[in-house]
């Protein structure tokens, strides 16, 4: 039987020399291969040997450290994606969009009647704030994704840890009323300079990763992206022309 295990604390040939040696004198162990450059020990066995038992026999030099590999687990991919059905490629963003709509229209209701505007800001609060979550579960790898088709965050990958902070401002802006002029024209503009990204993307038929949810779920870049950010402009402009 065959087992790959993970070692570290090697850097020449001379510790994969001694490595070799010592994993060598351990009853039952048949040949072994290492791979200095990439740290993984291939050994071939009689029967199979505790990783302890292997850990024990380089004990005496600590900084050598051996574990058993772990299985990487397997994550969905954009090819996946395609293989599902609409509804369950974007069931995610949808329940989203229904929760934070509900408890627009829940918010906007008052003794007075529905107020239009406090519905689109409760939306926009909600939006921003739970995109923003996502986005900083992974904050790098948002940011690299971003990069891959956003036009701002192609010349600087900074762009993208920087987005997701304005997203989180934003939220919170409309969340408490501050500068209702300002925010919604911050809003406009950040959105407008995002769509052209989502924009050429979809117009070429590239198949990449939309990064609206971060790095959390694999959502294939659509015209529900273009859509999203879209429909951020237009309530954005639209309060401004109320305001």
């Amino acid at each position: 039987m065959t087992h790959t295990y993970n070692i570290t604390g090697m850097t020449c040939g001379g510790c994969q020399t001694k490595v070799q040696g010592l994993l060598a004198k351990i009853a039952g162990v048949k040949n072994i291969a290492i791979n200095l450059d990439e740290g993984l020990a291939t050994l071939e066995m009689d029967k199979h040997i505790p990783t302890a038992t292997l850990q024990q026999a380089l004990q005496d030099y600590p900084k050598y450290q051996l574990w058993e590999m772990v299985p990487m687990p397997v994550t969905p991919t954009l090819e996946d994606a395609e293989t599902k059905s609409w509804l369950a490629t974007y069931k995610p963003i949808l329940l989203i969009f229904g929760y934070i709509t509900t408890i627009s229209i829940i918010a906007a209701y008052s003794i007075n009647g529905f107020s239009t505007m406090q519905a689109m800001s409760v939306f926009m609060a909600g939006f921003f704030l739970t995109f923003s979550f996502f986005k900083m579960l992974d904050l790098k790898g948002f940011a690299e994704s971003y990069a891959m088709y956003d036009i701002v965050a192609k010349k600087w990958n900074g762009w993208g840890y920087v987005y997701a902070f304005i997203e989180l401002a934003l939220g919170f802006a409309y969340a408490i009323h501050f500068e209702p002029l300002l925010t919604n024209i911050v809003t406009v503009v950040v959105m407008g300079v995002s769509i052209i990204g989502v924009l050429q993307s979809v117009f070429n038929k590239r198949t990449i990763k939309c990064a609206c949810l971060g790095a959390v779920f694999n959502l294939p870049m659509s015209t529900v992206t273009i859509i999203e950010d879209a429909l951020m402009i237009g309530m954005g402009a639209t309060m401004i022309v109320m305001l």
